[in-house]
């Protein structure tokens, strides 16, 4: 006799509840972190296109075109299996023999965070842009060094134009909680990896990754929210 798919989802002793929302912790933790080291990037990113010399500028657009253009699973296989295997050599000739692979988790989070960042840096590009000239000569004006006009005048009015609707960083953001299912293919046990553990285990494909596919639905709904509500506090903020 089957055991109820109420059970197998469930907290009990045959129930999978409790691992499917630890891996769904765990996917949310590796987005948050990817997210965060994307925006370090993209705002490094979005500085070199605009500095003046063309060769931070070329460096910059390297980067984007680069991890922009290669598919994001290509850029977790390359970051993986080429990174553990020139480990694997390095510690060969250091004489320590078999294989060694680096943390899925930190691999991903980088490979992620690097395509994250070449999104981002576009977005902050553009709203820079859009920045009136007259601000910051005001600032520069006032003697204000190059640090406290970028923390009091660029920073501020960079994100304002950045995260209103939500078009760029908001779609940036689900983009990189879908992307984190690519690391179940080395080895990270985060909610499809688990989903698929489960599926093998109870030979209940459709039910687990029905159940996979609401909580990704559930994170992408209430990260968003939360996003739109620190917008709307921001908008209160600038006075918009």
């Amino acid at each position: 006799m089957s055991t109820p798919a109420f059970t197998l989802i469930g907290f009990g002793p045959e129930g999978w509840g409790k691992l499917l929302l630890l891996a769904a912790g765990l996917t949310l933790v590796a987005a948050v972190c990817s997210f965060a080291l994307g925006s370090l990037l993209g705002a490094a990113g979005a500085a070199l296109k605009l500095a003046s010399s063309r060769s931070l500028r070329g460096i910059g657009t390297f980067y984007t075109t680069v991890f922009r253009g290669i598919p994001e699973i290509l850029v977790v296989y390359l970051f993986y299996f080429g990174g553990s295997l020139a480990l694997t050599r390095l510690m060969h000739l250091a004489g320590f023999p078999g294989f060694f692979s680096l943390p899925s988790f930190i691999i991903g989070v980088v490979a992620i965070g690097l395509v994250s960042g070449a999104y981002q840096t576009e977005a902050y590009r553009s709203a820079y842009l859009r920045l009136e000239r007259g601000q910051i000569e005001a600032g520069k004006a006032c003697g204000m060094s190059s640090f406290v006009l970028l923390w009091r005048v660029i920073a501020p009015q960079t994100l304002r134009f950045a995260l209103p609707a939500l078009p760029a960083l908001g779609n940036i953001w689900q983009s990189v909680l879908k992307e984190t299912a690519l690391l179940s293919i080395i080895g990270l046990v985060e909610l499809l990896r688990q989903s698929t553990i489960a599926s093998g285990a109870t030979r209940q494909p459709l039910l687990f990754y029905g159940v996979a596919a609401l909580l990704y639905l559930v994170m992408g709904q209430i990260t968003a929210l939360g996003i739109r509500t620190v917008e709307r506090r921001l908008a209160r903020c600038w006075g918009r």
